[in-house]
């Protein structure tokens, strides 16, 4: 066997897995649950030797280039094997006494298989088959309680979008093989970084960008993402941590190809921006966990996106494994931190910042950014990086602020402060760690033009008014008007509201 047909075991390993699953008992299905986690321990085991295998032998993809081995398909590898692991083993004692338990685990471990296979992909019949596969599976995932009226809202609203995306992405697959001539998605790259580029290819890069803005729950097509909460816990950490990244792994996947269409990449920097800001400002008045850890990953989607149409794709590979990890852990620890959080003694008054300590938070930020990226070296970094990391500097100086009100204990000053720099570090580290992982994989962003300049502008400016305003809520939240717009946000803008008059006459028979 070629050693680069290697990854394709993990996603076999769990087909295997699933079709026992399907045969087998629904109720407490012990030998079921024994050989998905065994399944997953297989899959697992095969992303760190593909690890090994990159390191040793270099990139490379089997024949017919039905699966590629790169810096990319092996980060993904790791991350969808190792949430795979934990989402089954939680899944196990979550579900214990379901009648259907069995059918769930053959559903999760073939979702689960289409995703390993998606992020290993060398060829677009590969890709597309992975997509869709994923996307059903997790239709049927999404339906696991599926007399719930909720459930099937959701699933009702989730669908046209799905479709949309899948089409889209069909379309972009069929001009790119038109286009080049080949099913090769290296050779597709590699013509694109080359500079040939037939007249196809704006047309495929905003295909590509569609479903990924669809897949990432991008606005106006956000409403389903916050609806889904009547599937079990298990599903939602698969979903936040793992499916809804697709979108941004497509546009990583095909970097090459999206750099020849900057009018596209534009489009994206500004669509996810603005989705970053709107969700993260309607995250901050939801009461319930759940809902407010889907808007965290709408906006984190939009975030990442905003990667992507800057050109800085190596840190949006690195935004998908922080981004996954932590929902995953945010989602199946979500029951347990809120018996924490309501067990802890209320504290005293909190120390309020004034407009002066707000100042001196941002000063403090901005000379403490300057000073790390001098010290990892500013001329090296892209002016793209360097918006990114000002954008950084502002959430830093949110956290500053709390630290710098003039009632803060000296100890919690102190601690905000240590954050601050640990954070700036860590973003100059990682940073550097991602680019230096895939370089001559993914593209350095070009010299920014004049649009992507006023697009870099725009996001500081939009970021840092939200910043100022989160670090000054508590001086004007008791103004009348600000009751009134926190009502609003917490209605996410009555945007769902529009969206549900617009599927009203989708159709009611197969809502996954």
């Amino acid at each position: 066997m070629p050693s680069h047909l290697l990854p394709l075991l993990a996603p076999l390993a769990l087909l295997a897995a699933a079709f026992l699953a399907f045969r087998g008992p629904g109720l407490r299905p012990a030998e079921t649950l024994r050989t998905a986690h065994l399944a997953s321990l297989v899959a697992l085991g095969v992303a760190a030797a593909s690890l090994a295998l990159l390191l040793a032998q270099g990139p490379g993809a089997a024949p017919l280039a039905l699966a590629r081995l790169d810096a990319v398909s092996a980060t993904m590898l790791l991350l969808v094997g190792f949430l795979g692991w934990v989402v089954l083993r939680f899944s196990a004692t979550y579900l214990d006494g379901e009648t259907r338990q069995g059918e769930f685990t053959g559903w999760m471990c073939a979702t689960l298989a289409a995703a390993l296979l998606l992020v290993q992909a060398g060829n677009l019949p590969v890709l597309v088959l992975a997509w869709l596969g994923a996307s059903h599976g997790l239709g049927r995932l999404l339906l696991f309680y599926h007399e719930r009226p909720g459930a099937q809202r959701a699933a009702r609203k989730r669908a046209p979008f799905a479709r949309l995306g899948e089409a889209a992405l069909v379309g972009a697959a069929l001009l790119l093989a038109l286009g080049h001539g080949t099913l090769d998605i290296g050779a597709i790259n590699a013509a694109a970084r080359a500079g040939e580029a037939p007249g196809l290819t704006t047309a495929a890069a905003a295909l590509l960008a569609l479903a990924a803005l669809l897949q990432c729950a991008q606005f106006p097509a956000h409403g389903w993402l916050t609806e889904v909460m009547e599937t079990p816990t298990p599903v939602s950490a698969l979903l936040h941590a793992g499916l809804v990244n697709a979108g941004g792994f497509l546009l990583i996947r095909f970097a090459d190809v999206m750099l020849a269409a900057p009018g596209v990449l534009a489009a994206l920097a500004l669509l996810g921006g603005f989705t970053a800001v709107f969700a993260g400002l309607v995250m901050l008045t939801q009461p319930a966990v759940k809902t407010a850890l889907a808007w965290s990953t709408i906006a984190q989607m939009g975030f990442m996106l905003l990667q992507c149409g800057l050109a800085l794709f190596p840190l949006a590979l690195l935004h998908i494994v922080a981004h996954s990890l932590y929902k995953a852990h945010a989602f199946l620890g979500a029951g347990m931190a809120v018996e924490k959080v309501a067990a802890i003694r209320r504290p005293g008054p909190v120390a309020v910042p004034s407009l002066r300590a707000v100042g001196r938070a941002f000063l403090a930020a901005l000379a403490l950014y300057v000073l790390i990226g001098a010290g990892f070296g500013f001329a090296e970094k892209s002016p793209q990086a360097i918006a990114l990391g000002a954008i950084l500097v502002l959430g830093v100086a949110y956290l500053l602020a709390q630290g710098f009100a003039d009632a803060a204990p000296v100890p919690l000053t102190l601690r905000t402060s240590i954050a601050a720099a640990a954070a700036a570090i860590g973003y100059f580290t990682l940073q550097r760690l991602a680019e230096a992982a895939t370089t001559g994989l993914l593209p350095a962003p070009p010299p920014p033009g004049a649009l992507e300049w006023v697009l870099m502008a725009l996001s500081v400016l939009g970021f840092g008014l939200t910043a100022f305003a989160q670090a000054t809520f508590p001086l004007w939240a008791q103004h009348p008007a600000a009751a009134g717009l926190r009502v609003h946000l917490a209605n996410g803008l009555y945007i769902n509201a529009l969206t549900d008059r617009l599927l009203r006459g989708w159709s009611r028979r197969n809502p996954a």
